[in-house]
């Protein structure tokens, strides 16, 4: 688990931290079956490979679309607003994480590519930083790393940000 580190600097600092969000949602996924990550775990249908298809998305949509960066389709839908939530039966496993690998490799571009106080146009128009972009992005890969904690909880006990041995407790 990479870890913030303690005198870094902003970019970095902030990168770091989104990693560490992120490799805690792939922790969440690690070792479960296809039945598992998708099943519904919550009354509003959450479920983790839903979870990941989502912050997918949303990683593409604020870091590349934000940034003029070219990208795949996304799963969005103007009549359905928790489209990039659902896995459809004929979306793999696989195929989900390796959407969610796309999507951090091109956001990571665009960290490498922009600077901090460079701007971008978010989807109404408005100018936003990368900076800002970075922030908000932490903020939604932690919430939905939350999420997971608790729905992977539900599943089979796992808990916590990160692989720990089995305590004898």
């Amino acid at each position: 688990m990479r870890t913030v580190p303690f005198t870094g600097g902003e970019k970095e600092s902030l990168q770091a931290s989104m990693d560490r969000h992120r490799d805690a949602v792939l922790w969440k996924v690690e070792g479960l079956d296809d039945e598992a990550l998708r099943r519904p775990m919550t009354p509003s249908g959450t479920n983790l490979l839903g979870l990941v298809k989502h912050l997918a998305a949303v990683e593409y949509w604020w870091f590349a679309d934000t940034f003029g960066q070219e990208h795949e389709e996304l799963p969005f839908d103007d009549d359905d607003e928790n489209a990039d939530l659902r896995v459809d039966a004929g979306e793999s496993t696989a195929e989900v994480l390796a959407f969610y690998a796309r999507a951090r490799a091109s956001s990571d571009e665009v960290i490498g590519k922009f600077g901090l106080e460079d701007l971008g146009r978010n989807e109404r128009g408005e100018k936003v930083t990368l900076r800002w972009v970075l922030i908000h992005m932490i903020e939604e890969t932690a919430r939905h790393a939350g999420h997971m904690d608790i729905v992977r909880e539900l599943i089979d006990g796992a808990s916590g940000d990160h692989r720990r041995a089995r305590s004898q407790h």
